[in-house]
Formats: structure tokens, C-alpha cells, sequence
């Protein structure tokens, strides 16, 4: 039985089994200190230990030692494929309907206790350092260190309780700042005490602008289509084909591929955010402006210089993006070496679970597109890598369905700590050992709100299982799209690039109806309140 400790007492030891001679035995050890990695947008295929093309082109050592020394999930899913919602799953253990914070901006519902919270009032020290995006102040933390907004790529603005409520510019690179301050946090804290530190990443959300040092960095790679690229949508319902996120239509010069010159040589009155880039280069300091301008300055002109069309023209935007968004992330897997090593100078790696996952999934030209939002795969999935010294066998993998409304429950019982009857999510603790329990979930539920919004993808929800996925897109006429009631199935084991409907085949009608009562199961038990 899982011991409960009460708000003001210190974390009773832990336990760690560690191999003696022949068989096991218990070694008292410190309270367990919780390490949360999570970055915006970063895709699974573009981490090389899950043995995707892009990958294996653009490896990640660092994360890639990270799998090795523990667990790498296969079938880790969101609730709600958007930035704030995802992070206010994370903090309470709550579907998005549940907490509030269905779409972006406003939405939190603070009264929701958050388990920085209930970790702190048991005698953890809590921090979070980097991108917090929720309309509250950052609850249940002895300290913070968080972004303005999405935070900015260079020279970003944080604030922290000695700011007096001020964002303070700080000179530098986000990825590396925020590390920074995660170190920050560690050398000032109680060693007395365990910790929960959240270190939140900006990168690599959109535009996708490299630190100086890699603007260069795999410049002479040649990165494949994914085999879905020119998808039509040919079986899909209306929301595929109406949704404004396509590298060929939707992705700009300016603002996203970042050819400056463009803005004086051509009227640009269907660029999106050209005063967003405009800012963005602004806040450089001189000598980062032209380390900036002499590496993509040639290669915008020579751009410029060949007018490309057509599928020339595409082909050119889907290079550009994908080298930019990796040399984000060969950023990202610097920095979280430079923390473990950090951890590991420090004796703190035997007593410290580290997780690194991101806030959704995102598409590396998938269907044509780049951004996230649909239930499908490729934005519903993402990456998720555990290190749990002397519980997580190195090198495993895990299959089970897991969700991020699991971690705030997972950290609880990592801490010893009952978890509320509230929070719908599920401890991971049981998938360590490297079995899956018998009664583990079966499905998951999915919802997203986000319309009318950037991207105009519509609102959807659904169930997946191991195998197959139902989606529900719904919507009345409105002044951008006609009314929408429609379905969608898939068989994942023939069909995992989800390019075939199934939806209505007589073949699938026995599949179809244990789906649909599953999700109606979902929407009553969880009273979800629209669909």
C-alpha cells in the first residue's frame, strides 16, 4: 500500500533494488528527485533512437544515450495536440475539458490543484525553468524562471520571482538559457531535500530559427519525402483538405523560411507575420545579426535568383524546413547533455528520474504539412524516453498506451504519494518493469477545440486502441467552412499512415461499433460537454 505523507512532513526514503550476488536486496536510499524534459513541437521521427530516416540523417546522441539507459515508449499519445492544453494536462492530471485550457490563451481553471502543488506541500522543492504558456502564474513552485509568451529564440525575456512581475531580456540563445537556469536552480537548492524540476523548451516551435553556431549544420543533407507527402485526402472527411497547414500553400517565405529579401523585392500581401520576422532579427545583437545574415544571406539569393516553380519550389521549402527544425534540435540533444553531464559530476544521476518527452507531436511533411492539431498520428504521438536508475532495465521499450494526463500521476507515485481521486491519468510506475499489467487501458481518448484558429483544422475527438482509430469531426457552417458531421476509421496494422477511411465498410462494422460505444463511453463517464 502506497504510504501517504502529509503536507508539511518530509518524503519518507525510497527504495531502490540493486543485484547482490544471486538475488536482491533493499538499499535505503534517498527520496527520488523528478527531472521533466519537455520541449514544443519536437517529433518523434526526429529523435534517432526511435530509428526514423530523419533520424538516422540527423542522429541525437544525447537522447539517443538517454533511451539507452532506460525506457523508450513506442505508443505514447496526448489528450489535446496544442501547446497550453498539453501543458495543462501535464500539470493536473485533467483532460482539457476537465481543467479548462481547451484551445490556446485563456482557459485554466486555477482552481485545479496542480502537482507541483501537492510535491511541494510534501516537502519537494519544485522549479520550472523555460516556456510555461498558461495564463496563471506558475503554482505550487519554490522557484521559476519562465518565458514571455512562446519566449523567443534569441535574447528572450524571462521572469522569475526577483523580477517583481518584470520580463527581463537576457543575451543569449533560449535552449541554452534555459539550461542555464536549470543548472541554476540545482547548485542553489537544499541537497537535504529531493526536487522536481520542470525544464520547458522553446525550441523547436515554429520558426524554427538555429542557434549561430549550427546555421550551417547539415546544409549538404539531402532529407527524403516522407511517402505521404502528396497526399490528396482522397477518403478523408472535409477537414483534411480544408485545413491551412501545407508546406506547398501554407508555409511562408519571410516569417517561416526566413528569405529576408524577399520583403523588398515583391509585394508579400499573403505573407503571414513578416512584422513577426521583422522582430525576430531585431532583437539580435550586432554580432548575431551578422553571423545570421552571412549564412542565410548567399543562400536566400541564389534562392531568389533561380525563381523556382512548382514542385521545384516545394521540394526547396521542405529542405529548408526540415534542416532549420533539426538544427533546433542538435540544440536541444547539446543541451540535454550538458545537463546529465552536469547530473553525473554531481552524483546525481543514481537518485534522479529523468523524463524527456514534448507537448505534442508535429509533422515533418507528413500529408503535406508541418504544426500538429489532427488526431492523427504524427501529432497525436510523441516522443517519450524515462531513465529510472534500478527500476527501468537500460535499454527497454514499452508498447502500452500511455497518455500525458499520466505524469502528474506518475511523479506522485514516484514520490510516494497518493494519488488524488480526481486525476484521471494513470501512475506509469507499473510499465517499468517491463511488463504491461493485465488491466492497463485499452483505448484513449483524444479531443481538440482550436476552431476557428490558425491553421483551421476542426474541432475532432476520438478513441484509439492498439490497433484501431475513430475520429469524429463536428462543427456548424460558420463564415470559413461548411458544416461539418463525419467519421473516420482506421486498421493502424494495415494502414499506419492512415490514408484509407474505413469508415462505413461492411468489413469493419463489427470494429466500427466497439469503437463508437467506447467513445461514448469516454464522453459520459468523463462528461465531456460537446462533440
Amino acid at each position: 500500500m502506497k504510504r501517504l505523507i502529509y503536507p508539511g512532513t518530509l518524503l519518507a526514503p525510497a527504495f531502490l533494488f540493486v543485484a547482490c550476488g544471486g538475488g536482491q536486496e533493499k538499499v535505503e536510499e534517498k527520496p527520488l528527485n523528478i527531472i521533466h524534459i519537455m520541449t514544443d513541437d519536437h517529433s518523434y521521427q526526429t529523435i534517432s533512437a526511435y530509428g526514423h530516416a530523419l533520424g538516422k540523417l540527423a542522429p541525437t546522441p544525447n537522447l539517443d544515450r538517454l533511451a539507452a539507459e532506460g525506457m523508450l515508449f513506442r505508443q505514447a499519445f496526448v489528450e489535446n495536440s496544442l501547446s497550453t492544453p498539453s501543458r495543462a494536462c501535464l500539470m493536473t492530471g485533467l483532460y482539457s475539458h476537465q481543467n479548462g485550457q481547451r484551445q490556446l490563451g485563456a482557459g485554466i481553471d486555477t482552481t485545479k490543484t496542480f502537482f507541483s502543488e501537492i510535491l511541494r506541500a510534501h516537502g519537494y522543492q519544485t522549479c520550472v525553468v523555460g516556456k510555461w504558456h498558461m495564463q496563471c502564474e506558475p503554482k505550487g513552485f519554490d522557484s521559476y524562471h519562465v518565458l514571455w509568451d512562446q519566449g523567443d529564440y534569441y535574447n528572450p525575456e524571462f521572469k522569475s520571482p526577483e523580477t517583481n512581475g518584470e520580463y527581463v531580456r537576457e543575451e543569449g540563445y533560449a535552449t541554452s538559457l534555459i539550461t542555464d537556469h536549470a543548472i541554476e536552480f540545482l547548485e542553489k537548492r537544499d541537497p537535504g531535500k529531493p526536487f522536481c524540476l520542470l525544464v520547458h523548451h522553446k525550441a523547436p516551435h515554429r520558426n524554427w530559427m538555429p542557434d549561430t553556431r549550427y546555421l550551417d549544420l547539415y546544409e549538404d543533407v539531402d532529407f527524403p519525402y516522407p511517402d505521404t507527402f502528396n497526399d490528396r485526402y482522397a477518403t478523408r472527411c472535409a477537414a483534411a483538405s480544408t485545413q491551412e497547414m501545407r508546406i506547398d500553400d501554407d508555409m511562408t517565405l519571410v516569417y517561416d523560411l526566413k528569405v529576408d529579401e524577399l520583403k523588398q523585392t515583391k509585394p508579400h500581401d499573403n505573407e503571414w507575420n513578416v512584422e513577426g520576422w521583422d522582430a525576430s532579427l531585431a532583437r539580435m545583437t550586432p554580432e548575431q545579426r551578422e553571423t545570421w545574415m552571412n549564412s542565410y544571406k548567399p543562400r536566400n539569393e541564389r534562392f531568389i535568383q533561380s525563381d523556382l516553380k512548382g514542385e521545384d519550389l516545394v521540394r526547396w521549402k521542405y529542405q529548408r524546413y526540415i534542416k532549420d527544425y533539426v538544427r533546433c534540435i542538435k540544440s536541444i540533444d547539446d543541451e540535454v547533455g550538458r545537463l546529465l553531464d552536469y547530473l553525473e559530476r554531481e552524483d546525481l544521476m543514481d537518485n534522479t528520474v529523468i523524463v524527456y518527452t514534448s507537448d505534442q507531436g508535429f509533422y515533418m511533411g507528413e500529408h503535406g504539412w508541418f504544426d500538429k492539431r489532427f488526431m492523427y498520428e504524427e501529432s497525436f504521438r510523441t516522443p517519450l524516453i524515462i531513465r529510472y536508475p534500478g527500476k527501468i532495465k537500460p535499454g527497454s521499450e514499452c508498447t502500452a498506451l500511455v497518455q500525458n494526463i499520466d505524469y502528474a500521476p506518475t511523479y506522485l507515485d514516484i514520490a510516494g504519494i497518493e494519488k488524488p481521486d480526481y486525476m484521471v491519468g494513470t501512475s506509469l510506475v507499473p510499465l517499468f518493469g517491463g511488463e504491461t499489467p493485465k488491466d492497463w487501458r485499452e483505448y484513449l481518448y483524444y479531443h481538440y477545440y482550436d476552431y476557428p484558429a490558425i491553421h483551421m483544422v476542426r474541432r475532432h475527438d476520438g478513441v484509439r486502441d492498439s490497433r484501431y482509430k475513430l475520429i469524429h469531426f463536428y462543427g456548424d457552417k460558420d463564415q470559413y467552412r461548411e458544416a461539418i458531421d463525419c467519421n473516420e476509421l482506421y486498421d493502424l496494422r494495415t494502414d499506419p499512415n492512415e490514408l484509407h477511411n474505413l469508415y462505413g465498410d461492411p468489413e469493419y462494422a463489427e470494429v466500427q461499433d466497439r469503437l463508437q460505444a467506447q467513445l461514448d463511453k469516454f464522453r459520459a463517464e468523463q462528461k465531456v460537454d460537446e462533440y
